[in-house]
């Protein structure tokens, strides 16, 4: 395969879900391709899927949630890569429950993994970008950043910062060509929504105009649209959800 111009992608929370579907589909399309979650098994699952479509794959089981584990993610890009062109900030928890229930380590747990990936790994990826003129970021938010969800009054917030994170920083660095973007996705057919009972996933499903859950597929293929978009494209959270919210 003829590789996207040396063009390389650093997705997180890679090993399963929209993060392993986005990851697939810039392959696909020829990038290069790191990934990264804390689940070292299901990554080199990944790693090898993606090699075998004949793209080089950096694989890093690390901590998002963690500045540290951000720098290793960012060192071994350097190393193998050079620098990421294009940065996904997937990595995601979700919460139920009544606040009132919530435990202090329950909301570190949810704002570093959700909230605090974001700063730690845009905050490595903005450098060579500014450096090269260009760069793109895309950040995976939820329905429940614009409008908010009882029972996950946490998870809610995390999304909201992201989305306000979203249209700040794309004003900070417009000017340096670099875009910045966010993909909110309503209900999405992963694993973070398998605890549903059946009775409870039909009743969604009657919420939601399209009459389904939407496929990790479906919000890969947003996120590579969204990335390849006209650069003029900035600051905005794009809403994927079936006409639900």
């Amino acid at each position: 395969m003829e590789h996207k111009k040396g063009k390389t992608v650093l997705v997180t929370g890679a090993s399963r879900g929209i993060g392993r579907s986005i990851a697939l589909r810039f392959a696909k399309a020829g990038y290069q391709t790191a990934i990264c979650a804390r689940g070292e098994q299901a990554l080199l699952r990944i790693k090898q899927e993606i090699e075998a479509a004949g793209v080089p794959c950096l694989a890093v089981a690390a901590d998002v949630g963690k500045a540290g584990g951000c720098r290793e993610i960012f060192a071994a890009v350097e190393k193998t890569f050079g620098h990421a062109d294009i940065l996904i900030n997937n990595a995601g928890v979700s919460h139920i429950g009544l606040l009132q229930d919530m435990t202090e380590a329950q909301w570190d747990e949810i704002m570093s993994i959700n909230l605090s990936s974001v700063f730690y790994c845009c905050r490595l990826a903005i450098p060579p970008m500014v450096a090269a003129k260009h760069g793109k970021i895309l950040n995976i938010s939820s329905v429940w950043g614009n409008t908010g969800a009882s029972c996950e009054v946490a998870y809610s917030a995390s999304k909201g910062a992201v989305n306000s994170l979203t249209k700040a920083l794309a004003k900070e660095l417009a000017p340096s060509g670099i875009q910045v973007n966010a993909l909110a996705c309503g209900a999405i057919d992963t694993e973070m929504n398998r605890f549903l009972s059946p009775e409870d996933r039909a009743s969604l499903i009657e919420e939601i105009p399209a009459d389904r859950l939407g496929t990790p597929d479906e919000a890969a293929e947003m996120a590579f649209q969204i990335i390849s978009s006209p650069a003029y494209l900035t600051g905005q959270v794009i809403t994927l959800d079936g006409g639900w919210q």
